[in-house]
């Protein structure tokens, strides 16, 4: 767990188990909203509240080790993949979420065009379609 320590220090924040619990969920992947969160956080540790992962989830997000993504009309999500500039693809019927890198070489989706006097070092972009399961007759979930 050594890892997730100095990652925690490196980036100035105190070690404590919640954080290092919530930062090895979100190390194993995917795209997690809190309650599932505060559920795979629960089996790690004797407990802990809800309140608490949202504050080690905001001092997470804040220092760079965890991006929050909100797809319209869905909850927050959180991920470890963090300082890449990468998009997401959700799937419209069961909500699948897929990461999308972003742009190789000029990095388009960082050039808003006509707008001035901003630097700009972010672009969030959601696509939206079907996943493969979902375009499949028969095979939509309920």
């Amino acid at each position: 767990m050594s890892d997730g320590a100095d990652l925690l220090r490196a980036r100035g924040l105190r070690v404590t188990r919640p954080r290092l619990a919530v930062l090895e969920v979100l190390t194993r992947g995917g795209h997690l909203e809190v309650d599932d969160i505060v559920r795979r956080v629960r089996d790690r540790l004797d407990s802990v509240s809800v309140q608490g992962v949202y504050d080690v989830l905001g001092a997470l997000s804040q220092a760079g080790l965890a991006r929050r993504i909100e797809p319209a009309g869905r909850p927050a999500l959180f991920e470890a993949r963090v300082g890449d500039n990468h998009h997401h693809i959700v799937c419209r019927i069961c909500g699948t979420i897929e990461d999308v890198d972003c742009a190789v070489g000029a990095r388009p989706c960082l050039d808003p065009g006509s707008v001035t006097g901003f630097v700009v070092d972010e672009a969030e972009v959601t696509f939206w379609g079907l996943c493969p399961r979902c375009q499949a007759p028969g095979e939509q979930p309920n």
